[in-house]
């Protein structure tokens, strides 16, 4: 009886299961608004550019205060990490719907890009 309870009580989340994965987008190859703290704590905004390939490789391209960055990163399932020349990376959270959360400057500044 006490098996068949926990089996009833986990089937909704074995079934929700695949649909909360569906959330999470296969290719996040687009144009993003980025919105932002800088260590400092100022805030910032502007554009990122990201294609994905299909080898893994996901090209990164921001404009911010008239300023142009690049970088190239490797995603591995919702997690992206970005090499862009910084002594630390990038490293973005792929969101279910799609946003980017991310942070960088070693954890003192964040990011997030929306479609």
């Amino acid at each position: 009886m006490m098996i068949a309870r926990r089996l009833f009580l986990a089937v909704p989340f074995l079934l929700a299961a695949p649909v909360l994965a569906q959330d999470i987008p296969a290719d996040i190859s687009g144009t993003y608004k980025v919105e932002g703290r800088n260590p400092d704590g100022s805030a910032y905004n502007g554009q990122l550019t990201v294609q994905e390939s299909t080898g893994g490789a996901v090209a990164f391209a921001w404009i911010v205060a008239k300023q142009s960055y690049a970088g190239v990163g490797v995603r591995d399932g919702r997690v992206v990490t970005v090499d862009w020349g910084a002594d630390t990376p990038v490293v973005y959270v792929v969101m279910p719907g799609g946003e980017l959360h991310g942070t960088w400057a070693g954890g003192t500044a964040l990011e997030r890009a929306r479609k």
